[in-house]
């Protein structure tokens, strides 16, 4: 007769993770029986497998009818839900979402100060060996402190944006799916003393639906939503139409949540002052599109999160999920298949 308080927890992780790693994720418990495979799982593993810890290699439901959680190493879960395990209703979905809001933010930050200094035009000015007769024209910068940040999206990345914001002086506005509950959820994941636990930070919070009038009031919109049905395109044109001339959107969500036509319109037209991208609604990034050629615009190829630890941060989250799986606790970051996060 099976015991589930001692019976083996079969896991695969589909993933090139070391020796060192593997040895920690195996110290959770005994009763974790954990295989790595690098390349091909073969059919006889996954028929047995309880546990799956990938971004690439999905089985199908038939192959795996025992599967019931898979943990995926990145904070988006958009690229996985088209897999038909991954839909399947009594199977649990994590992410590693909160794992990438100290590097995020900070890439966030390399903007906000990039265009506050105007550093494309300098750029531009080295390209060409030119020393302007007049480096200021067109103004100073304008203090830091002195601007508003306007955070779309508050979430893990959103909140530690703000903590930033909030040590340089700024003035903070956030938008939230839930303005009800600015405090941020327990079954979220979030490293110890960065962010804003509390949703005490913003002087403001926003409905979804009304980012443009927050929009209005912001010299840097930061965009840090997932992409789902809900969230697709929410940054249109109306958004852009109700911007300052001089605002910056900044975009770490992702490309599909901005309507990339429209920002190649409000920023070739001069209806904003610029850009700083590291997602786009198509990657890589088109020779073809528009965006390459505009000088306002910084671009980057998704890699705002990346972190030399990317690995072992990641694991220690499955770690952490693999304690509450054996324990039959909640696990952190699991798919809300309302929402699609």
């Amino acid at each position: 007769m099976s015991n589930p308080e001692t019976d083996k927890i079969k896991v695969i992780v589909a993933n090139d993770f070391s020796d060192d790693i593997m040895a920690q994720l195996k110290a959770v418990s005994p009763r974790l029986d954990i295989t790595r495979y690098k390349e091909d799982v073969p059919s006889s593993a996954w028929a047995e497998a309880e546990v799956l810890y990938t971004g690439r290699t999905f089985p199908l439901p038939e192959q795996a009818p025992r599967l019931r959680w898979i943990q995926l190493p990145s904070a988006g879960m958009d690229s996985a839900l088209h897999h038909p395990i991954v839909q399947a209703e009594d199977v649990v979905i994590t992410s590693t979402s909160g794992m990438h809001a100290k590097q995020l933010a900070n890439y966030t930050w390399l903007m906000i100060l990039a265009f506050n200094f105007d550093l494309p035009k300098w750029m531009i000015n080295k390209g060409q060996s030119l020393w302007p007769e007049n480096p200021l024209e067109g103004g100073s910068p304008v203090d830091v402190d002195k601007q508003t940040v306007g955070i779309v999206g508050y979430g893990s990345i959103g909140r530690e944006i703000a903590r930033l914001a909030q040590a340089f002086g700024m003035r903070v506005l956030a938008s939230k799916r839930d303005i009800k509950n600015p405090a941020q959820s327990e079954s979220e994941y979030m490293p110890a003393g960065i962010g804003d636990p509390e949703g005490d930070i913003p002087e403001r919070i926003y409905p979804g639906e009304a980012v443009a009038t927050m929009a209005a009031e912001s010299d840097y919109l930061a965009v840090t939503l997932p992409l789902t049905e809900g969230t697709r395109h929410m940054i249109n044109e109306r958004v852009f139409d109700s911007m300052k001339p001089n605002a910056v959107i900044i975009n770490v969500g992702r490309g599909g949540v901005i309507d990339e036509k429209a920002m190649i319109t409000a920023l070739s037209s001069g209806k904003i002052r610029g850009a700083g991208l590291d997602v786009f609604e198509e990657e890589p990034l088109p020779s073809t599109s528009p965006l390459w050629n505009l000088d306002n615009v910084i671009i980057s190829p998704h890699v705002g999160g990346a972190t030399s630890t990317y690995q072992e941060q990641a694991a220690a989250i499955f770690a952490e999920n693999l304690r509450r799986y054996v324990d039959n606790r909640p696990l952190l970051n699991a798919l809300q298949r309302d929402t699609g996060y």
